[in-house]
């Protein structure tokens, strides 16, 4: 029997008793289909790409793409990782950076997997992806926005997001409109228990979210540090898990040594249950031949999974990060 089939019969095993136990569950979480019971997110890939478009927010139209040619692309990406025992994905693209809920509730219906898609706005580039209110508005006006959302839906589609999805600028100071950015973030988890992730990268950015957050009155267990494998000094890590933080390694699909090193590390100091992992990877661009080149979403069972299983890593190791931290991370209670 190979490797890959004892993971398939493995994760298979583990999601047979993960079924829906009530119309209204008190715990849940948002797809793009509706509300499910938290324990129906099985195997979750927390950060991963249908679509991304980077014109610019002054110009980006689902007018750029055909729905249809976009499903044709990505859909054997997520048959393929079906086989694996994924149930969920977040896709992290933001606003006015191709999110299409109603493309994502398409692709969710063809593949059977329970996509979960975002409210925020992205920050970083110099705020290329940020429309020209979010510079003039308040915190308090950006937050209402997306409350809204997920109140009442997102745009027409009436699709409610699972989470935030913000980015800044890796500066010190925070740039005003990111700063801004993240107190619209914090107010919106008040109101709506939306966890907070962050594309940020470095540590000394994280942190000055973190304290922003914190003046807020919100626990930084309510932030996602997206990014995190760009830090280079792992006790930041620790610093991070101390602060209760979610510490999201996500960039699996591009390679996978670092990734042993940090996880390693994770475990050996305690913090494995702060640790989220996923491939950013993806995905159809508007604009290039046939969408471009499409990064599989299947590292993970592939390459890290038999590299840190000869390194003592256990099959709990991965039910807490694969199903039991993203539940934590991403749940919601009425």
């Amino acid at each position: 029997m190979t490797r890959t089939l004892l993971y398939l019969l493995f994760f298979g095993l583990l999601f047979s008793c993960s079924q829906p136990k009530a119309e209204k569950p008190q715990a849940y979480f948002n797809s793009v289909s509706g509300a499910h019971p938290i324990d129906s997110m099985g195997l979750t890939l927390i950060h991963e790409h249908m679509l991304v478009d980077f014109i610019g927010a002054d110009s980006v139209s689902t007018d750029r793409y055909d729905r249809d040619s976009v499903i044709a692309k990505v859909l054997p990406y997520l048959l393929e990782v079906r086989r694996f025992g994924v149930k969920t994905i977040l896709d992290c693209t933001p606003s006015f950076l191709g999110k299409d809920p109603e493309l994502l509730r398409l692709l969710s219906e063809k593949s059977g997997i329970q996509l979960v898609t975002n409210t925020g706005f992205y920050g970083a580039v110099d705020g290329r992806y940020l429309p020209e209110y979010a510079f003039s508005e308040s915190a308090e006006q950006l937050a209402a926005r997306w409350i809204a959302e997920f109140e009442n839906g997102i745009g027409d589609s009436k699709i409610q997001p699972g989470f935030i999805k913000i980015s800044v600028n890796v500066e010190t100071p925070l740039r005003e409109v990111d700063a801004k950015l993240v107190r619209a973030a914090g107010l919106t988890f008040q109101k709506t228990g939306l966890r907070i992730a962050s594309h940020t990268g470095a540590w000394f950015a994280a942190e000055q979210e973190v304290a922003i957050l914190q003046e807020l009155g919100v626990d930084p267990s309510a932030f996602v540090w997206v990014h995190a494998q760009v830090e280079t000094d792992f006790q930041n890590f620790k610093k991070a898990a101390d602060l209760g933080v979610w510490i999201s390694w996500d960039g699996i699909g591009w390679e996978v040594d670092s990734y042993v090193d940090r996880l390693l590390f994770a475990k050996k100091n305690g913090f494995l249950n702060q640790v989220l992992i996923s491939h950013d990877a993806g995905w159809y661009k508007p604009g290039e031949l046939n969408g471009g080149d499409f990064q599989p979403f299947t590292a993970i069972f592939t390459d890290l999974i038999p590299d840190l299983d000869a390194k003592a890593f256990t099959k709990e190791d991965w039910k807490m990060l694969l199903i039991d931290n993203p539940k934590r991370a991403f749940g919601l209670s009425n």
